[in-house]
């Protein structure tokens, strides 16, 4: 399986929607899918602010189900699409967790640059999923910013 190989955009489109639906909620603006062999597996939003837990990132949520429900063989072969790219600690569950890949809408770098225009303490460096992959030995497809313009304009209005 190659993710560099097909187009995203249906599965990111959901993401863009679902990341809608969150912030709308109250919480950040990123959804996230689990697909393997074109099938949805399992979904989830970002949850930090309206079940108070700081680590309720979508991806972070994703990662662990997979290790509790897939054996290795179907997570190699599993995908993980997201609004936002994976921060560091999301980043470091999925190389744990060995997923086959990782598509992402918005490039970490942008959604801080996005967020940090109305919440100036938002640290100024930021290290993408790829660099976490990299230091810790694992061998993680990545594809980024498939309908970037779409996911920086649906998610925009609720960083302020």
């Amino acid at each position: 399986m190659n993710p560099v190989d097909y187009s995203h955009d249906t599965h990111i489109e959901r993401t863009i929607r679902m990341a809608t639906e969150a912030a709308e909620r109250g919480d950040r603006p990123c959804g996230s899918l689990l697909v393997r062999d074109g099938a949805v597996l399992e979904s989830a939003t970002n949850r930090v602010y309206t079940d108070d837990d700081l680590a309720l990132h979508p991806e972070l949520s994703l990662a662990r189900w997979a290790d509790r429900e897939l054996t290795a063989d179907e997570r190699a072969e599993t995908l993980l699409y997201t609004t936002v790219e994976p921060c560091s600690m999301c980043a470091t569950a999925i190389a744990l967790t060995e997923l086959g890949g990782v598509i992402f809408c918005v490039s970490g770098e942008s959604y801080w640059e996005l967020a940090a225009k109305s919440h100036p303490d938002v640290p100024d460096a930021y290290i993408p999923c790829a660099e976490v992959f990299e230091r810790l030995g694992r061998d993680i497809t990545v594809v980024g910013s498939v309908l970037e313009s779409d996911g920086i304009e649906a998610i925009e209005p609720y960083l302020s």
